[in-house]
């Protein structure tokens, strides 16, 4: 049986998660903003059992919350075996349509609150000799994507902070590595700008989620990337195609991207 956290663990990716480490009896702390809807996930996941689930309130913006959850749970359960540093918030937009606020809020939350999870669980992973880190990104991480970039910036972060720490990391047996998912179905596409200046690709309040990619499909292919300790984690298939796409002709991304940028503009007359 492990120990794990998970930020962001009240809905979406994290929850579906969290659900396949409780359907192998994992101990899984769900760590999230909304920690009410935490502890609501919690108690159901554990009804569900084999594996125990408890819920915790955290801002992962800030350092010294961080790193007491994750000390207080490595210290409750005698380790910490596996964090997922999955906590994050969409932001999107062109460039002139976004403000300071929204790259200071995707920096804050996608960017920082990873980098607070990754020193507060290597801390402890490091004294222990083992340990997993899985850092949230996106496909944006990997390709150009336009109409949102302190997202897309943010991502491309994570994986790059995740790869270099993961050559840094083995020889301490610490396994890192990057998950990064297309577009989801999760309640992320409800909440794009949330509490920001609108652009033309904010949420509504009725929004509904496109019947895209499950988030418990994704989960099964995350903890099957896991066990291999793969370094990149990409999902749906598309999104492996982009990436390579992406690796073999980055001018062919780019311009695949301005033409999506090109088409919201003239959606929206800008």
């Amino acid at each position: 049986m492990t120990t794990t956290i998970v930020t962001g663990g009240a809905s979406g990716i994290g929850a579906a998660i969290a659900a396949e480490l409780i359907a192998r009896g994992d101990t899984v702390v769900l760590a999230d903003l909304n920690g009410t809807g935490a502890a609501e996930v919690a108690e159901r996941l554990t009804a569900a059992g084999p594996g125990k689930a408890f819920g915790a309130a955290l801002d992962v913006t800030d350092a010294a919350a961080v790193r007491e959850l994750y000390e207080g749970v490595a210290r409750d359960h005698a380790g910490l075996d596996l964090v997922f540093n999955n906590a994050g918030i969409a932001i999107a937009g062109l460039a002139e349509e976004l403000t300071l606020d929204h790259w200071n809020r995707a920096i804050d939350i996608n960017l920082k609150g990873v980098v607070h999870g990754v020193d507060a669980a290597y801390r402890i992973m490091r004294g222990q000799g083992r340990g997993h880190i899985v850092n949230t990104a996106s496909l944006a991480g990997l390709v150009p994507m336009p109409m949102g970039i302190p997202y897309t910036a943010t991502k491309h972060a994570v994986v790059g902070l995740t790869l270099a720490l993961r050559a840094e990391a083995a020889v301490l047996g610490i396994r890192v590595g990057a998950l990064c998912p297309g577009f989801i179905a999760t309640n992320l596409l409800r909440t794009v700008n949330a509490g920001l200046p609108e652009t033309g690709m904010s949420s509504k309040a009725d929004a509904e989620v496109p019947k895209i990619y499950p988030a418990d499909k994704l989960a099964k292919v995350v903890m099957k990337g896991v066990r291999r300790n793969k370094a990149v984690i990409v999902a749906p298939a598309y999104g492996r195609l982009a990436w390579l796409g992406a690796r073999l002709s980055p001018a062919g991304a780019v311009r695949a991207s301005r033409l999506a940028a090109d088409g919201y503009r003239k959606e929206h007359g800008i």
